[in-house]
């Protein structure tokens, strides 16, 4: 068989998107969302693309100053079985990221949105405490 360097390309590509997939998921099965991640001076915002989802399909937690984004987009309409699908870019299945701040956040003054397909979640940073010091 003739070096095709594409061709051993292709194999090791699908092989790696195998092996990153969560288990049980083919590759193409495994979507990820695009997102975005700013600071401002005085918050955090993280924007989600997730087209089609429901706010009961996505679920936010905060714990230990992370924030964990996990969400399930089905793939088709149940009416779809009988379709037979030529292309299938979109990506459907389950995700979950989870991003880590630098500064502390306040776990009680999160705010999220989701409008026209785009998650937005503002985490407010916590205020520095000041602390008397005595000295002896």
């Amino acid at each position: 068989m003739p070096c095709d360097p594409l061709r051993d390309l292709r194999a090791w590509q699908a092989r790696l998107e195998r092996l990153a997939a969560p288990h049980g998921v083919s590759a193409l099965e495994a979507w990820t969302p695009p997102v975005d991640v700013y600071e401002t001076e005085d918050h955090y915002v993280v924007t989600v693309e997730v087209p089609g989802l429901t706010r009961e399909e996505i679920a936010l937690a905060v714990e230990d100053n992370r924030l964990s984004i996990r969400g399930n987009r089905a793939f088709g309409a149940p009416e779809s079985a009988a379709r037979h699908y030529h292309q299938v870019e979109r990506g459907h299945g389950t995700f979950q990221r989870t991003f880590a701040f630098v500064e502390m956040v306040q776990t009680d003054g999160i705010a999220a949105e989701l409008r026209e397909g785009v998650l937005t979640v503002t985490l407010y940073k916590a205020q520095p405490r000041a602390y008397a010091i005595g000295i002896t």
